[in-house]
Formats: C-alpha cells, structure tokens, sequence
C-alpha cells in the first residue's frame, strides 16, 4: 500500500479486511508518549495512508500499560525559547490535522490510560471505542502541569462534547472512566472486553453517524454567550487557585472566550498560549514536582508478596481509615481493637470511603468483605504486614509489641504509624528489631499522597524494600526517610505551625495569617491546618520535638488544651466552626500589618528546618526533601519545594533575611549550621 517497514515506534499491519492497524511500541521502558521522534514517524505513516486509503484506520498501543500517557514530558522540561515550544506545538497540531482530514474511517482503540496528548490523538480520530474496565481513564490533566491542550486538544473536546462539560475536565484535570466518557460523549463505545474488538472492527468497517452535542451544548459556544460563562469559570477557578501562582487555567478561559467560535484561529492562539506557558516558572516548576513524583514511584519497585494480608492495630481515625483504604486497594485487612465497639465507627467510615468511590455494588460489597474487623487478633499470626496505629506513647505501644511479637510470622514486617517517636527507642524491647519499620501514613488518609517510610539502623533493608512496594500497592508515594525525632514531614511542619501560634498570640488575627501563607502558595493556612489536625495533637507532637531540639511550645497551645478548644474536632480551637467550616472574620486593617515579615517569619522557619534536614541526611538528597514536603504538607507545588525555592530565590538572601530576624526576634530564627555547605 505504499508504506515501507522499519520505523522504530510504530507497526503497521493491513487485515483481510483492508483495514489497516498501527500500533504504538515506544522502545524503551515506560509507557507510550508522543515524542518528537514519535510524532515525526506518525507524520510519514499518515502521509502513506492517505494514499493508498485502505477501508479504515485503527490506531491501537502495542503496550499493555495504556494507550497513550500524553506529550513527552522530558522534551517539555528542556523547552526554554517560546519560539522553540511554539514550533514543536504546531508541527504537532498539523500531524493531527492530517490524521483528522483522511478520507477514510479512523478508530482509536483505547485501553488503559488515554490522556494528555494521547486524547488529543483520539479526538482527531473520527471515532473513539473504550474498554470499561477500571484502568480505563481518560482526560486532558495538562493544567497539573502548568499549561493546558496544545494539540488542538481545546477545540476538538469543546467541539465534540460542548463547551461546559469540556471546560471543566480541562480546567480541573481530572480523568473520568469509560462509562462517564461514554455519557459525555468523548468516546463513541464503551464496552467489556468481550465486545472490544468487535466494536472496534464494526467502527471501522461500518461507520455509524458522527455524533455531535445537543443544540443547547452548542449555544454555549456562541460569541454572545461565551464572556458569560467564561465570568463564571473565572469565578470558580479563582476559588481554587490564584491567578498569579496558577497562570494555565486562566489563559485555557481566556482562550476560549476570545476565540472559541473559530477552530482555525483557537489552534493557532491555542499553540501560542502553551508556547508561553510552557516556557514560564510555574511551569518548569510543574514539571519538576512531575519529575519528584516519577522518582518516588521508582522507589517501590521492588516486589513484595503479590497480595499482602494485612492486619492493622487500633481502629480509631488512622488505623481505621489505613485498613479501609487497604482493602479498597484490593487487599485483605484484619481490623483489631479492644472490642467490637471500637471497631464500628471505622466500618462506618469504610462504608462511606467504598460509596463515595466505587460506584458497582458487587465490587463495593467485595472491598468491604475484604475488611474483617477482628478484636480477638486472629488474624495477626497469618499476616504479612502489622501495622500499628495505637496511642502515640512509647511505653503503651512497647507493650503492645511485647504481646504480639511472639505470635507474628517470622518473615512478617511490623509497622508503625508513629508520627515522631524514633524507631530505635521503640524498637528496644524487640526480640528482632531488624523487621520494625515506620510507615508513617498522613491524615486524611484517602487523600494524602505521601507516605514516609522509615528506616532505623537496625532495619532490615529488604524489609523497607517490601514496605515500600506495598505503598505503591496502595497508590501512594514511598518516601524513605531516617529515623529521627518527628521524621521529616512533621519536623518541619512544625515549627511552621508553631510561628503561626506565636504570630496569634502577639494579637494579629488568624485570617491575617492564614491569608499571608495561602497566598504564598500554601494549600491552607497554618491556624486552620493545626485545628484541622487538632491542636490536642500539635500539643503533643510539639512537646516531644521540643524535648528532642530544645527548642519551647507557644503558651497558648496548652491554654487552648487545658480549655478544651481542640479545633475542627471540638468545634472550636484558633477558629470556631460551624457545620465544619470555621468561621472567618474579615480582617480589617490588614495593610498595618507588616505582611511581607509574616510570610518571612512562618516560611523561613520552615525552609530552615529543611536546611537542618538535609544536613542531618533525614532524606537522602535536596529533590527527596522538596518531594516530601510538596506531597506531604502540599508545600507551593508552583515553587517546586522549599529548597527549590531557595535556589530560585537566593541562598545568601534567604540566609541574610534570617540572620535580620534572629536580630529582631531571638534564636529560633538562627540559620542552621548547614546553610555553610548547602549546595543546590
């Protein structure tokens, strides 16, 4: 048919039918991307089908990990010239384009993970066929990485689908499964895998009617409309993120409103606009933490037991929340307590965790049948993992192991969930202390990415090995870290949250200082996280780092404990709530307050104690700390971590504002040792 063999990321085969199959194999490990060399073989292919024009197209991955993953992230990384971005987007808009103008049927045969570029792919096709299983998940989640569609993707999906529904898949980032791209309308089938086939050859060889969305979907894509609803997007997006920190989703509005009438023209502005995102700092900085959570990925590679039988010790909010997630994750879990009362109130939150996210009721009755709640302990001689979740005391939990220990498996890991007490001390009465590793999950548990994985000297390295595949069993992020007094995450979150207290105290209201850290970048601001956490528990962790660095917990931590106001939890701590939301006062005369001192005294803290850190070796490396402190607190994402931060930034100017406010406010400001020898 005119196509010569050999090309090296794609196979073309031509069936009985005439119906011609390319399947992507990008060589190398690592799912399918659209690289530069992938696209440019594309090009060719497409050229000689165009001309021999065989019955149909079906473009299918030869990998069994997912259709296609999006653009090639490492060649977005090395973009500094928009001019350079700007031709690399075009060239790929034109490769779609042609693909979209052949005469004959195309199909995108999608299986497993279809987003990014890999979409925009599927939509130049004129039909899409999904397989509805679990892995199944498609989306155009380019705002996650600072910039938005650039492969013609704002067109194609506001076109097909209509303006509202499309804009918000691309604004959130978020992916949806077969079934819901299915009643969106961005696939044309979604069927089980005995049709799957099927429906794709019937695509192809009997093409139905191109389906286009209903009349009043269209008319929000109308030139007098669009300025409407793009106010309304703004409005939402704004609730979300700022404008200045988050600048993709705004320019995909912007966009769109300007041009959304007119596809030729939003292709063109549509490459420029990603040009000149892709290029600017949040971007670059995006594309880093993608990077850091690549690599914590990596860190779990290492096989575990296929399907690890778990048992988890103490059923209150984390040990109850870590069994339900295990088992949502397909694993069985014994759930132990005191008594079955204990126990209930986490088989409650189970049931609500498996509702909110499994929506076929045999695969939901499944997950809770994989819970057992189990106060006898039975369980505990037959699992592989022991995780405990117990009181955070040292005695109380060195007891408990002095119970179970004789009854574990002998290859059996325990794990605790200890929060900030060294391994090494707990590890003290064991018999064999090289199985005792931290698993040290965050709060809440179902949406917490970061897991820190705690290594003490005398544990047993495969054994961390195995814990961290396990994480990654559980969809979560492994990061190693050294026993040491509150670990990473919470050693330097807390004199983060401590400065906040000390702020409050001196009688600048807490709307003032949340504000200055939220608009630093921060998730949430440092008052609301402590009531959110509870300030009952910053107290305690507070006071045993404080025993460990000599370093002394705000008075009015301990008033706000003593007086029973221990946040969220209670109703009331810095805020009172109502209905679960605190109520905040408008902060008036914010302008008399120094606020650029307020961001410098709550973040420099921080970024000090991650100089400290790194000193200590708590993380092996710079990146792993960043990595941490952005999947753990959701440190600024767009500054790409703490020391990140300070390498864009300046050390010797971030060194310098310390040294000012140690002069000012005392000691707890003095820049640590390790500023001498950081190198970044």
């Amino acid at each position: 048919m005119g196509f010569e063999p050999g090309f090296k990321h794609w196979r073309l085969e031509i069936d009985a039918s005439n119906i011609a199959n390319l399947h992507l194999d990008k060589q190398g490990p690592g799912p399918n991307v659209l690289s530069s060399e992938v696209l440019g073989e594309l090009d060719v292919i497409i050229g000689a089908i165009g001309e021999s024009l065989p019955r149909g197209l079906i473009i299918r991955s030869a990998k069994p990990s997912g259709f296609i993953a999006g653009a090639d992230v490492k060649e977005i990384a090395t973009l500094r010239d928009s001019e350079d971005a700007l031709a690399l987007i075009r060239r790929g808009q034109t490769i779609f384009d042609r693909l979209e103008g052949l005469a004959c049927p195309t199909v995108a045969a999608i299986r497993g993970f279809c987003v990014g570029g890999g979409l925009e792919l599927a939509l130049a096709c004129r039909y899409r066929v999904a397989l509805d299983e679990p892995a199944t998940r498609l989306g155009l989640p380019e705002v996650l990485l600072g910039i938005h569609p650039g492969f013609g993707g704002t067109m194609r999906l506001t076109r097909l689908i209509g303006a509202p529904a499309a804009m918000d898949l691309m604004l959130s980032g978020r992916t949806v499964d077969a079934r819901t791209a299915k009643k969106l309308g961005i696939v044309d089938a979604a069927v089980p895998e005995r049709h799957f086939e099927s429906a794709i050859i019937a695509h192809a060889l009997t093409p139905p009617p191109i389906k286009t969305p209903k009349y009043f979907l269209q008319l929000a894509n109308a030139k007098l409309l669009r300025p409407w609803l793009a106010r309304y997007l703004r409005a939402q997006v704004r609730k979300r993120v700022r404008a200045n920190h988050y600048p993709a989703p705004y320019a995909l509005i912007d966009l769109w409103e300007r041009h959304g009438g007119d596809p030729a023209q939003t292709l063109l502005e549509e490459a420029r606009s990603v040009a000149r995102l892709a290029t600017g700092p949040s971007a670059r900085n995006l594309v880093r933490v993608f990077f850091l959570q690549e690599r914590l990925k990596g860190l779990g590679r290492k096989q575990g037991p296929a399907q690890p039988k778990i048992h988890v010790i103490g059923a209150g909010v984390m040990g109850g929340d870590i069994a339900a997630w295990c088992a949502l994750r397909g694993l069985h879990v014994t759930l132990q307590d005191r008594g079955a009362q204990y126990i209930a109130p986490a088989l409650r939150r189970a049931h609500d965790l498996f509702s909110k996210r499994i929506r076929d009721r045999r695969l939901r009755r499944a997950a809770f049948d994989r819970l057992v709640p189990d106060h006898d302990g039975l369980g505990l001689p037959h699992a592989d993992v022991v995780i405990e979740a117990i009181v955070e005391d040292v005695k109380i939990k060195q007891a408990l192991y002095e119970t179970i220990e004789p009854r574990l498996k002998a290859d059996a890991i325990l794990a605790t969930n200890t929060s900030s007490i060294p391994l090494e001390t707990l590890a003290a009465i064991l018999k064999r202390p090289e199985r005792l590793v931290g698993l040290h999950f965050f709060n809440p548990v179902a949406k917490m990415q970061l897991i820190e994985v705690i290594d003490a000297p005398a544990t047993d390295p495969e054994c961390l090995a195995k814990t961290a595949a396990l994480v990654r069993a559980l969809d979560r992020l492994p990061l190693p870290v050294k026993s040491s007094p509150g670990f990473l995450v919470n050693r330097v979150l807390m004199p983060y949250l401590m400065e906040a207290i000390v702020l409050w105290s001196e009688g600048i209201p807490p709307e003032v200082v949340d504000d200055v850290a939220t608009e630093f970048g921060m998730p949430m601001g440092p008052l609301e996280l402590a009531d959110t956490v509870g300030i009952d528990i910053c107290l305690s962790v507070g006071q045993i780092l404080a025993g460990h660095f000599k370093s002394e917990v705000p008075g009015q931590l301990r008033n706000l404990v003593s007086q029973g106001h221990l946040g969220r939890k209670s109703g009331k701590g810095i805020y009172t709530y109502r209905k679960g939301k605190p109520v905040r006062r408008r902060a008036r005369g914010k302008d008399s307050y120094d606020l650029d001192e307020i961001c410098d005294r709550l973040m420099l803290r921080l970024i000090n104690e991650s100089v400290a850190c790194l000193r200590e070796r708590v993380v092996e490396d710079a990146d792993l700390l960043d990595a941490g402190m952005i999947f753990g607190t959701g440190f600024a994402p767009f500054r790409g971590g703490p020391l990140h931060y300070v390498e864009d930034t300046g050390k010797e100017a971030i060194e310098g504002r310390l040294e000012a406010l140690t002069t000012r406010f005392g000691p707890r400001f003095s820049p640590d040792p390790g500023w001498t020898t950081l190198t970044l």
